[in-house]
């Protein structure tokens, strides 16, 4: 139990590293797309919320092959694929069931699916401050 808690909360301090960087670079590229595109009204800033969703997929796919690849390190699943596919499954919290961990590790999946939970929420949070910032929304505006 321990291993997984130890294992477990290394990973997450570096998916929390992971993303604080990626929103930081999403942030920058969203932030030059506004400053550099010409485009006639709304078109610039939906192009900006695009890269946005884009990035944050990106920073996303980057903390779930993570936590695949500690899966296939220390030999849970019998490959990589079936790492990636399991770790999807969890970080998204969908969890179906088909592929699962033997129960020495399960406490090791409850922690990457709390990980998962809480940075999609703050990517939501970024997303939803971002619509409102330079995205095409407006503070009392609705859809």
């Amino acid at each position: 139990m321990l291993l997984n808690l130890g294992l477990g909360l290394l990973v997450i301090s570096f998916t929390v590293l992971i993303h604080t960087y990626g929103l930081m670079a999403v942030t920058h590229v969203m932030a030059w797309i506004t400053s550099h595109m010409r485009l006639q009204g709304r078109h610039n800033r939906i192009i900006a919320m695009n890269s946005v969703v884009i990035g944050i997929f990106a920073v996303i796919t980057v903390e779930v092959w993570l936590w695949a690849l500690i899966y296939y390190l220390i030999k849970v699943m019998p490959d990589f694929q079936t790492a990636l596919y399991f770790s999807t499954s969890t970080f998204s919290t969908v969890g179906y069931g088909d592929v699962v961990l033997n129960h020495d590790w399960r406490l090791l999946a409850a922690l990457e699916s709390i990980d998962g939970f809480l940075l999609i929420g703050w990517s939501t949070a970024y997303l939803v401050s971002a619509g409102m910032r330079v995205g095409p929304f407006r503070s009392g505006e609705h859809f």
